[in-house]
């Protein structure tokens, strides 16, 4: 296969799994390590090359229209592309927030320009995209989010902050939500822009954290002039697009499961050559235990995210903190020294904030699941 526009958008998904197979079989020695939905930033060259293979071959794009570059399939096609990467241990697409994020919704919401000037250019792998939606103030209330974009004829003026952006330092583009109305209430006065990240004003920063790693950065607007052809969707009408957006973050059931179960087959490991004692032991079977429990309800819950993921996210967080914490006190004195160990419980906290906090989570299981009283607004 030489790309998408040679390869029949008549195939039934057995037929493709057996296609994705083969080629995985036969190339996934050349592809970066999988990283998971972002591109650590020593990888992005690798990834960039990598997603142009995968164009080149017929894999990318798979259920985008054939006009956009894709494939023309199905997203059950997609989902069983995605599947067999992670069997292959190998990343599906160079970065989530382009190829998933970005892309559909530029395709959902963007004019004939914008579709143009950006679809092609990243299932090709040439337009790399982060996202710029959570704020020192307004993480997990995205709603409240302060970053200011003042419409000045045929241009937006943005100030204000993003943080915890994965990839800003090697992104040509974002998309962002920013306030365009104060006076309206807060969900009524976002609006969602397609930003062009070499736009003078613009600074990005790595933020170090507790492991020494900078995997995210924080991103300063002074006076940055965004184009209003930049504007994607209705004005005012960013909060839509967001959600819209976000909808599709959700993985793909197969690959919850084979994670989950590689987590799994990593916690079991904990005890081989080890004698230990009751109290690690039996924490060690209680994780276990928990873990095969949330394996089986994925696995009922169908490839349709519902409330139900709330209690996956949030169970599966508190499963692996649990598990860091328990390797390292296996682990004893050893686990205060440089070592795996000691990264692994410096670096689990970090879950309990990343795509959703807990608190998130427990507010939606609680109100949407338990039928209990809404939070109090202050």
């Amino acid at each position: 296969m030489t790309g998408p526009a040679t390869v029949s958008s008549v195939i039934e998904v057995a037929e493709f799994t057996e296609q994705a197979q083969s080629w995985l079989a036969a190339n996934k020695s050349t592809a970066p390590r999988d990283y998971g939905a972002i591109t650590p930033p020593d990888l992005i060259g690798r990834a960039k090359e990598w997603q142009r293979r995968l164009y080149d071959s017929g894999f990318a794009g798979i259920h985008w229209p054939t006009e956009f570059g894709g494939r023309g399939l199905t997203p059950a096609h997609n989902a069983a592309w995605m599947e067999q990467c992670a069997l292959a241990g190998v990343p599906p697409v160079l970065n989530m927030v382009g190829l998933v994020l970005a892309g559909q919704s530029i395709q959902k919401f963007g004019t004939d320009q914008q579709q143009q000037q950006h679809l092609l250019p990243t299932v090709r792998g040439e337009q790399v995209w982060c996202q710029l939606f959570s704020e020192p103030g307004a993480g997990s209330d995205l709603g409240g989010l302060s970053t200011k974009a003042e419409r000045d004829g045929d241009r937006f003026i943005v100030n204000g902050q993003k943080v915890w952006c994965s990839g800003g330092r090697y992104s040509d583009w974002g998309i962002l939500m920013a306030r365009t109305n104060p006076e309206a209430p807060k969900h009524e006065g976002i609006s969602f822009f397609l930003l062009d990240m070499r736009l003078p004003g613009i600074e990005t920063r790595p933020l170090k954290q507790m492991t020494g790693e900078a995997e995210f950065d924080e991103v300063f607007f002074t006076d940055v002039e965004v184009p209003t052809e930049c504007l994607l969707g209705p004005l005012h009408g960013g909060w839509g697009v967001g959600m819209a957006v976000l909808t599709n973050e959700r993985g793909h059931i197969g690959t919850a499961v084979i994670g989950l179960e590689r987590r799994l087959d990593a916690m079991a490991r904990l005890a081989e050559g080890r004698d230990l004692d009751q109290t690690s032991r039996q924490t060690l079977t209680d994780l276990l235990s928990r873990g095969m429990a949330y394996k089986a309800m994925v696995s009922r819950q169908g490839p349709v995210a519902s409330t139900a993921a709330s209690l996956m996210k949030l169970g599966i967080t508190e499963m692996t903190f649990e598990a860091a914490m328990l390797r390292g006190s296996i682990a004893g004195a050893d686990a205060m020294l440089e070592s795996p160990d000691a990264l692994g419980m410096l670096a689990a906290p970090g879950g309990r904030i990343a795509g959703g906090t807990s608190q998130v989570q427990r507010n939606i299981i609680g109100e949407r699941l338990l039928g209990l009283p809404r939070e109090p607004k202050g």
